[in-house]
């Protein structure tokens, strides 16, 4: 129960939040980040969270009561084992601020207005970052939007 609940909840929902941010980054401070560093990011989250989350399926099976201050000695290794993976997990998140810190202040790769390859919509046709007031006069959308199917009708 432990192990597939935290599995969903944070593979779907904090690694999702990570994920937009990154896209919307450069669109925000103006700024590129750094992509290597971005992907040691990633693969040191998605690594250390199946060490910190797959153990905990074996002490489910193996009978480990769940809210309980101490555990038997049996399920001390696999608890090891996922409290690495936890500590790992979140000094990864370390590289997440710092990529972000570095993108907003130090970072000397500007972003263009269209930040990603084949990235369409408004919201991609204004500067990096986006001005305070994004549109002054209500912008006129054109049938080459509405063919990529970027403006609901």
């Amino acid at each position: 129960m432990v192990a597939h609940f935290h599995y969903v909840l944070v593979t779907g929902a904090v690694f999702a939040i990570m994920g937009s941010a990154y896209y919307w980054l450069p669109k925000w401070c103006g700024n590129m980040y750094s992509e290597r560093w971005g992907k040691i990011h990633f693969w040191m989250s998605t690594i250390s969270v199946n060490v910190l989350f797959f153990p905990q399926h074996f002490l489910g099976l193996a009978g480990m009561p769940r809210r309980i201050p101490d555990y038997n000695v049996a399920f001390a290794d696999f608890n090891m084992i996922s409290s690495i993976g936890g500590f790992w997990f979140g000094a990864s998140q370390l590289i997440f601020v710092g990529v972000v810190v570095h993108a907003v202040y130090f970072s000397r790769q500007r972003a263009t207005s269209q930040v990603w390859e084949g990235a369409h919509g408004l919201e991609w046709t204004v500067p990096s970052p986006a001005p305070h007031h994004t549109f002054t006069t209500p912008p006129v959308i054109d049938n080459s939007m509405l063919a990529h199917g970027d403006v609901s009708h």
